[in-house]
């Protein structure tokens, strides 16, 4: 299981002229070789000859391979956590519980398939006798769209990464992947694509069906979201990188969907009842959802809306007292850390912002939490106030009645969540407002924090631009397979097309 340093294409480890180096947070700098054009090519190439036999494969066949590939990563855990420790600071508890849901992902595609209900099928049953036409046989179902190109996240070298939730959606849906590896933990990722390599030769399926890119910049990326073999991209990271992927697939002779995570604020509304009752308790609860992970989730809870009242000066200062004096955290990757200090300073300089707490960026890229305070007015009049300050960093916007929350719930951009903490005594304010967040958010939540997403049938992580470019998909949960798939109806090719196994779901037929 020792590294290579190279790319896994159609099922050898290959190598390049230009290589780049790992910047670990400690540990050993180690080589690897850098992606090129070239190899984007020969990726894309590979995964369409194995489309034509992946794509038909069982689900029986597909669910066997995806069980196996949690396996085999298991059976690399101790270099899984100590490679990702290493790369990304994050402690042995964090690698050991994302490894477990990175595990549990590819287990759940695979008892998801089996039933074939994800099709969604559909039978209209031939009517020859119909008046004043006939009605041919109609049978509906899904089938794969093609290769997927997946970028790995910097924020979670698993779970959101190689073999994460995006390669195990479209390899369970019947889709070969071509993976960018992220180049903030290049060791991560091909011990785990070792992983996926192997459980390829265990169950004799074609090499194509799985390849790996690491580094090379920008026009690696380029390459294969333009690749015309490439028939969708998901992407898990910044509003500027992911928009301008996106900008790419739309401009291609042949436009493909583009599935981008883009980041969100998540913001929370303390109703005044809550705030009242257990206005500490909140303060509390959010100081350490914001800083989990050193505040490096998608779901960080970032903006908080609340009435002015004695229950928002309990808030305020629980919170400040949690985080003050708080040790600084390792950020993932230095460009992280020099992007979060510059967002906090950005909000610093402006008008009508005073800081609750003060923290800042060591050289080494730890960070202390940052929380800044802001009138509702000037929440209206600067735009920048509403924009991710990605890391350990909140801002709490003090209102003077329901109507205001109104008001700021219709200005927000699309997020992936939107909370809100409530006692019975809201029942009537939350009635009023949940219509507003359902048009901006993908995911609701009372009386809770959005950092943690349950892997589940029922989860949605999605949302209105700018947090997805797709607001009506899931990158999270059993559903996120809908994104690889596409509808095909066969008209009177039912005993022609044995291989589809359609369920002959039947619909009342109307005369």
């Amino acid at each position: 299981m020792a590294l290579h340093g190279k790319h896994l294409i159609a099922g050898a480890w290959l190598g390049a002229d230009a290589s780049f180096a790992s910047d670990p947070v400690f540990g050993e700098s180690r080589t690897f070789a850098a992606g090129t054009t070239a190899l984007v090519d020969q990726a894309a190439q590979a995964a369409e000859d194995a489309f034509w036999s992946y794509s038909t494969t069982s689900a029986e066949t597909r669910a066997a391979f995806l069980n196996t590939i949690a396996d085999e990563i298991e059976a690399r855990a101790d270099l899984v956590t100590q490679f990702g420790c290493e790369e990304t600071g994050l402690p042995e508890a964090r690698l050991q519980g994302e490894r477990g849901r990175t595990t549990g992902q590819l287990r759940l595609f695979a008892s998801h398939i089996l039933d074939a209900a994800y099709l969604g099928e559909k039978h209209d049953p031939a009517l020859p006798d119909r008046q004043p036409l006939p009605r041919s046989d109609l049978r509906m179902t899904k089938r794969p769209i093609g290769p997927v190109a997946i970028f790995g996240a910097s924020n979670f070298p698993l779970a959101f990464s190689t073999a994460g939730g995006d390669t195990a959606s479209a390899l369970a849906a019947g889709c070969p992947v071509v993976l960018r590896g992220h180049a903030a933990h290049p060791a991560t990722g091909e011990i785990i694509a070792q992983a996926v390599h192997a459980a390829i030769q265990k169950c004799d399926l074609h090499p194509g069906v799985f390849s790996l890119i690491q580094g090379g910049g920008f026009e690696v990326g380029q390459a294969l979201v333009r690749h015309p073999l490439i028939a969708a991209v998901g992407f898990t990271g910044s509003l500027r990188g992911g928009r301008a992927l996106y900008d790419l697939c739309a401009q291609r002779p042949e436009p493909i969907p583009f599935f981008g995570e883009l980041g969100s604020v998540n913001p929370m509304f303390l109703m005044p009842e809550a705030l009242s009752a257990r206005g500490a308790e909140i303060g509390a609860g959010w100081a350490a959802s914001l800083t989990m992970g050193a505040g490096q989730f998608c779901t960080n809870p970032g903006v908080v809306f609340l009435l002015e009242s004695d229950g928002a000066d309990a808030f305020l200062a629980a919170a400040k007292g949690a985080l003050e004096g708080q040790a600084a955290q390792t950020m993932l990757t230095p460009g992280i850390a020099e992007t979060f200090e510059k967002g906090r300073g950005h909000i610093a300089r402006m008008d009508g912002v005073t800081c609750l707490v003060k923290g800042q960026v060591a050289s080494d890229r730890a960070a202390t939490p940052t929380v800044f305070v802001t009138s509702v007015e000037d929440w209206f009049r600067n735009d920048d106030l509403s924009e991710e300050v990605f890391g350990p960093f909140g801002l709490v916007v003090k209102l003077s009645s329901l109507e205001q929350m109104h008001e700021v719930a219709k200005s927000l951009k699309g997020q992936l969540t939107c909370t809100v903490q409530c006692d019975q005594g809201d029942l009537a304010a939350v009635q009023s407002l949940l219509p507003i967040l359902e048009r901006k958010a993908g995911r609701l939540l009372a009386n809770g924090f959005p950092t943690g997403v349950e892997v589940c049938d029922a989860m949605v992580h999605g949302g209105p631009y700018p947090a997805t470019t797709n607001f009506g998909a899931t990158s999270v949960g059993t559903m996120a397979i809908e994104r690889w798939l596409r509808l095909v109806c066969y008209q009177d090719l039912a005993e022609f097309a044995g291989n589809l196994k359609l369920q002959q779901v039947e619909r009342a037929v109307v005369r």
